[in-house]
């Protein structure tokens, strides 16, 4: 679970990080009365759980409260990258003399956790990683260890930090690391942290995603669920009890097992196409499963075409083909539909859907050869043209 900066901050505070003075508003009277406790100059920041809000006009400063009530008016309902913002985060404004990052998550390939930490901040990591991999400096921790003053000290002197930054930051990323464990994130990132003109160290932001297995830890994380903005498709599929990602293409997935459907989508990718979701059925492929999975791409209206790719080991190509086709009898489709069936009983099964075949249903021999008919029909609106065929 993926929270908002302010609920970042607020975690943050409770393990003793610093952050800015401020508060959270839903109108401009409301961050009128914020930016009046936390003290001028404020900054009025949209709360949407995506990047680019301050190329996007979501990050404003003011001066005073005319400034402040209509940057918030002007914030509060913009549309950042499909994200419309709700609420605003107004807190003092700070005079920064540098930007650092740092962040705590897993490295699972290690089985250690991995904290980066970098003096150069205010910028995405991928891009420092990208163009000056050796600013960033990684201390891997063993879990059963820990993390260490010691060690702390020296992984700031590796990153170079400002001498007037170590101490205070040393202290900043043991409390980032006690955050990290004991709050159950998955992701616990500064970005940037900052040493103000005055010498101190404070979290501008804040990035947080929570570990969903740990909730039974934290009956209090129910305030978080609360505020949580589901994608619809997610929300459809979660009620049809499907394991489903809503991704942002043209061609709708549909594949039997995770791996499967990561490598579906990445095929898809490879032949120029895009992905419009990540959907694995498992290993049941019965009607019933087939015909919630098409329901729920089905009411993607980004969906142009759907790529359903099985490989039957446990499960049976004929029992799948069987499914597919009392499904396509239920559902009635705005998009074509290619099938990739390979495995136990594969020859069954095409003999099954054989009769069912037309220019809205296809089916062919290999993954390769699916995607590239799957991308091909994403691209041709003559067949999405109409209410859609029950093929």
């Amino acid at each position: 679970m993926d929270l908002y900066e302010y609920q970042g901050k607020q975690y943050f505070a409770r393990f003793g990080i610093p952050v800015s003075p401020g508060g959270v508003a839903d109108t401009p009277d409301e961050a009128v009365e914020r930016a009046d406790a936390a003290g001028y100059p404020v900054v009025v920041k949209a709360q949407v759980k995506v990047g680019g809000r301050g190329k996007a006009g979501g990050i404003q400063i003011a001066a005073g409260a005319d400034e402040a009530r209509r940057h918030a008016s002007e914030i509060l309902g913009m549309d950042i990258k499909g994200h419309v913002v709700r609420r605003v985060w107004v807190e003092h404004a700070s005079d920064i003399a540098s930007e650092y990052y740092a962040s705590f998550t897993l490295d699972r390939p290690a089985k250690t956790y991995l904290g980066m930490l970098s003096k150069e901040g205010g910028v995405e990591i991928e891009q420092v990683a990208a163009e000056h991999p050796e600013a960033i400096a990684r201390l891997h921790v063993d879990p059963v260890h820990g993390l260490d003053a010691q060690t702390t000290r020296r992984w700031v002197d590796e990153a170079a930090l400002d001498e007037a930054a170590r101490d205070q930051a040393a202290d900043v990323l043991l409390a980032l690391y006690r955050c990290y464990v004991e709050g159950d994130c998955d992701l616990a990132e500064i970005n940037p942290l900052v040493l103000t003109t005055d010498g101190r160290i404070h979290a501008l932001d804040a990035k947080v995603t929570l570990d969903d297995n740990a909730r039974f830890r934290h009956p209090e994380w129910e305030e978080y669920e609360a505020t949580e903005t589901e994608d619809p498709r997610e929300k459809l599929a979660h009620e049809r009890g499907l394991n489903y990602i809503g991704l942002s293409g043209t061609v709708g997935i549909i594949a039997n097992g995770a791996g499967l459907a990561m490598s579906t989508c990445d095929v898809v990718n490879q032949v120029g196409g895009q992905p419009a979701n990540f959907l694995d059925i498992g290993g049941g492929a019965n009607a019933d499963v087939m015909s919630a999975a098409l329901e729920v791409i089905n009411a993607d209206p980004s969906v142009r075409s759907i790529f359903v790719n099985i490989f039957g080991g446990i499960t049976r190509v004929d029992e799948v083909a069987k499914g597919v086709v009392e499904a396509l009898s239920r559902v009635e489709l705005r998009s074509p539909i290619v099938l990739r069936l390979d495995g136990t009983n594969a020859d069954q099964g095409r003999e099954l859907l054989a009769p069912h075949l037309s220019d809205r249903l296809t089916a062919e021999p290999t993954m390769i050869e699916a995607a590239r008919k799957a991308v091909a029909l994403a691209g041709a609106p003559e067949l999405r043209r109409g209410g859609g065929s029950r093929a």
